[in-house]
């Protein structure tokens, strides 16, 4: 078949679509794994593994076409679109509704892997009809890296904020589709069947554009299987998937699919994790809270009248703005966020730690836990070691660290870690009905008097006694040997994961 001119810029302008949707399709199955699973390292592996190995027999397999090249990429670009614009959704029903999460993960790789394995090598030999074999080689290949450098900005920057995982796999799919039309169009003269391939078309672009259009309403329905109260709110920001719940009076705040508090008794954890830090701290001037974007943190913090500075540090903005304007969680915080003293940091808290040069006589972590290595970093000794440099003579800091029962390697191992860097470390914990028994610990140059604490401002659960049971735990959560977690081992993130998973 001998091809015009014009007929081959449009194979490249194809190669570089496809190349675009190709990776983007693995970045959303990477990204949806790490989203409902966690351990982000280890679905990005498994999906980059898998797709290069479908890859290589894809274009094994492209050999075997013989004839009608043309036919074969438009039929593999179809399969490719549907198979690739369905696969967000195709994973999310089912997580939602059985247990074979990770047999449709790999099917799907595998399937959409192979397509595009076959892409590249039938356009290189169709290109190959108008230029020579070495031309046609680094062209193709040229277009193809440059529309994957393309994706890889496109994605997190644009795709994901602003239409989610399932939309964006939606409209990969239809781009996909473009391709075909493209290509049905430019080469009607050389298609034999043509009419067929065009029906298969539009039955594809009619199943991916419902998708499209009902997508809001497709992750509805899927998220309401996956969280038993009503959704009220769910957005998904370039950092997290944010979902807010309520059935009667319990409204309850998720970020990507792990719970933050529960109205219900979020005032247990938030008053053991503030009080203790407070109440034995020589100085309460200066506050610095590390997470704690729902400003509840802050409201306990508030009822200090010799607080008069409040920083807080929270990556995600969208968090902080949704607590300060919806009524929900505005009420629940007292409006915490809009008092003067507070002065608020979007940006990540270790970055923080490094640039800034104030001192603080208490610092609050109140950060999700580690089942991702971006967090993980954020309970490394490394980090410990920065947060030090911030306390000022005589201050205290505490941190929420996981459960001791639950996880009990994970709690020992952040405890230990913090403990590494020459602090003097009080474990305790305490049983919140929404997380179950739950740990924090205390941090300090000095050694503290634990035996005189009583708070000092009014508590509706934490009193003298609680406190002190608090620093004794049970044989099944008692201390345990762990290594310390590094920035490179990241052997934190194991023992959280190995914890939590018996209790999934």
């Amino acid at each position: 078949m001998r091809i015009t001119p014009f007929q081959t810029r449009t194979l490249f302008v194809s190669v570089f679509i496809i190349a675009i949707c190709g990776l983007i399709y693995e970045l959303i199955v990477g990204a949806l794994s790490s989203y409902l699973w966690g351990n982000s390292v280890t679905h990005f592996s498994i999906t980059i593994g898998l797709f290069m190995s479908a890859m290589g027999v894809g274009a094994f397999a492209s050999k075997r076409v013989k004839g009608k090249l043309l036919s074969a990429f438009i039929l593999v670009e179809i399969g490719t679109g549907i198979v690739g614009g369905l696969s967000a959704a195709l994973l999310y029903a089912v997580f939602a509704t059985s247990d074979y999460y990770y047999v449709a993960m790999v099917s799907l790789i595998l399937i959409i892997g192979a397509f595009i394995g076959m892409e590249i090598p039938l356009l290189t030999r169709l290109v190959g009809e108008h230029q020579s074999l070495k031309d046609a080689s680094a062209n193709v290949l040229a277009f193809d890296y440059i529309g994957a450098l393309f994706a890889s900005i496109l994605f997190p920057i644009v795709l994901l904020p602003q239409l989610g995982l399932l939309q964006t796999s939606f409209a990969m799919g239809l781009l996909n589709l473009t391709v075909v039309w493209m290509n049905l169009w430019v080469f009607r003269d050389h298609l034999k069947d043509a009419w067929e391939l065009a029906g298969l078309s539009v039955l594809a672009s009619i199943i991916l554009l419902s998708g499209l259009l009902w997508s809001g309403q497709i992750t509805s329905y899927f998220e309401r299987r996956l969280y038993r109260d009503k959704i009220i709110y769910a957005q998904q920001t370039p950092y997290q998937r944010i979902i807010l719940t309520r059935w009667k009076d319990d409204v309850r705040l998720f970020l990507d699919g792990n719970l933050q508090f529960s109205a219900q008794d979020e005032y247990r954890y938030h008053e053991m994790l503030v009080h203790p830090a407070m109440t034995f701290s020589r100085s309460r001037e200066s506050i610095l809270i590390l997470g704690g974007g729902d400003g509840l943190v802050i409201r306990e913090v508030l009822k200090y009248p010799d607080v008069q500075r409040i920083t807080l540090v929270d990556i995600d903005p969208a968090i902080t703005k949704l607590s300060r304007a919806h009524p929900a969680i505005s009420a629940l915080n007292q409006n915490s966020l809009d008092d003067p003293r507070v002065t608020l940091a979007h940006q990540d808290a270790y970055k923080f730690l490094e640039e800034s040069s104030e001192q603080f006589g208490v610092i609050i972590i109140d950060l999700p836990d580690p089942n991702n290595e971006s967090l993980g970093k954020l309970y490394s000794n490394s980090f410990y070691t920065l947060a030090q440099r911030h306390l000022a003579v005589g201050g205290v800091m505490v941190s929420q660290a996981t459960s001791p029962y639950f996880a009990r390697d994970a709690y020992w191992c952040i405890v230990h870690t913090a403990g590494s860097v020459g602090w003097h470390i009080v474990p305790y914990h305490t049983y919140v009905p929404s997380f179950g028994d739950w740990g924090f610990f205390l941090a300090s140059q000095h050694r503290l008097k634990l035996d005189d604490f009583e708070a000092i401002v009014p508590t509706r659960y934490l009193t003298p006694e609680i406190f002190s049971a608090g620093r004794f735990f049970d044989s099944d959560s008692d201390e345990v040997e762990t290594e310390i977690n590094t920035l490179d081992s990241q052997i934190l993130m194991r023992y959280y994961e190995k914890g939590w998973q018996q209790w999934r």
